[in-house]
């Protein structure tokens, strides 16, 4: 039960707490964004408003309010709420609560929220520790993560839980979060003033991170002692910049953003962009992803996408992936950014990797075909009568017809080559060999 001394212990922290924690909305009204998942009408609002919360699992990007949810649904409910680190917490803290969880359910009739702040750090047996006590409602658990839940949590738990995703906040709602912060008295209580260019550099700096925003907001305003309502100091854009030099977009080496990232590099190859190429690879190698592993994805693309409409291109790759060996950071990123150059602007062609596709599906879902007797191995007592095998070298042109695919199979039932590049003339010289 808070008492008076509770408020003055609340009070003490919140003068030393950050701007980011001392802006926290304390109820859906102060919630900024997130329309889809707490907006009205949505299943969180409702069951929040009701105090009727089921386990849920907040899912999204640092710094859209994910901690901010579980704080509102902590002033917002009737329950106990509880919260239990994922980072230093073991099994035995889990049972404890949950032992004591029991006991006010059974004693008192009384609930308790279960809030787990990024619940993917927790092990397989911690996750299933919570289990039982979920199914059984001996608690409600609200858990937060970064990742994606259907790969980082006990699909046990998930089944029991209701996921709901947040997004990244707009421009707009980073700008009104920040005027919130420069007003408030939980805030800067009016001590501070942006200009159009410092607040554009605020949101430009958060990438929609609203923590991020604030962090930046109270370094730039720790530069300069705070004026008053009356005559607030200005906070300049060089000031936002001194405070916050280096701008770190959302990059996670080991996850979703950066699976997302690597997507988009290979597909702005594929689709012969170079400018987004360059993009998407400064973004990886700005967030320290593993150089090796981007000139591994050029490696595939220049067979997977480019083909045999540039030959060279799979030797532009392995070139690129041994500098990455032999140079390293920071020196192979120029390795790096002519490889994927040169794979964005080389024409393209996935004949070869379809017509492997092609195959491969006739091999495992067609009937097994012989190999034509002609072409089977000649060390073998009774190879006499395979029938003669026409060498193409003793043939003018080096070439000379001849059945190479298994009865049932026809020429070009797997290869279609590409319209542009090498592969486009080669395939029209072989027609031409062919016809003589």
């Amino acid at each position: 039960m808070d008492t008076l001394f509770t408020e003055m212990e609340n009070a003490q922290r919140g003068k030393v707490a950050p701007l980011a924690v001392r802006m926290r909305p304390r109820t859906l009204e102060e919630v900024v964004g997130q329309h889809e998942a707490v907006g009205p009408g949505s299943w969180l609002r409702a069951a929040i408003e009701q105090d009727n919360l089921s386990s849920v699992i907040l899912f999204g990007p640092a710094g859209t309010g994910k901690t901010t949810l579980a704080h509102v649904i902590a002033e917002s409910t009737r329950a106990t709420f509880v919260e239990v680190s994922a980072i230093g917490g073991t099994v035995a803290d889990l049972r404890r609560e949950i032992d004591a969880a029991e006991k006010r359910l059974v004693m008192g009739g009384l609930r308790t929220i279960l809030f787990v702040d990024e619940i993917h750090r927790f092990n397989r047996s911690q996750q299933d520790a919570l289990l039982h006590a979920v199914e059984d409602r001996v608690v409600v658990l609200v858990g937060a993560t970064t990742e994606n839940p259907f790969f980082e949590v006990n699909s046990a738990l998930i089944s029991r839980s209701r996921v709901v995703e947040l997004h990244a906040l707009s421009d707009e709602e980073i700008a009104s979060l920040v005027d919130r912060a420069l007003a408030s008295e939980r805030g800067l209580a009016g001590g501070y003033a942006l200009d159009a260019q410092a607040r554009q550099a605020i949101v430009l700096l958060a990438g929609g991170d609203a923590r991020t925003a604030l962090t930046t907001l109270e370094l730039a305003a720790g530069m300069v002692g705070p004026g008053t309502p009356d005559a607030p100091v200005l906070i300049t854009e060089d000031m936002v910049r001194a405070a916050t030099p280096h701008r770190h977009l959302p990059y996670d080496k080991n996850n979703d953003m950066h699976y997302d990232v690597i997507s988009a590099f290979i597909k702005s190859m594929r689709g012969s962009d170079p400018d987004a190429a360059l993009y998407w690879l400064a973004r990886m190698l700005d967030g320290g992803e593993d150089p090796k592993f981007i000139a591994r994805r050029i490696f595939i693309a220049a067979s997977e996408d480019v083909g045999n409409a540039d030959p060279q291109a799979i030797l532009v790759a392995e070139a690129a992936f041994k500098a990455c060996e032999v140079i390293g950071m920071p020196e192979c990123r120029i390795n790096l950014a002519q490889a994927a150059v040169y794979m964005a602007l080389a024409p393209k062609s996935n004949a070869s990797y379809a017509g492997l596709a092609a195959a491969m599906s006739e091999v495992r879902h067609g009937p097994a075909r012989a190999v034509p007797d002609h072409l089977r191995d000649r060390h073998r007592p009774g190879s006499e009568n395979y029938g003669e095998y026409k060498y193409p070298h003793s043939y003018p042109g080096g070439w000379v017809d001849q059945q190479y695919l298994p009865d049932g199979l026809e020429r070009g039932c797997f290869y279609t080559p590409g319209e542009r590049g090498w592969e486009s003339y080669r395939a029209d010289a072989a027609a031409r060999d062919r016809l003589g």
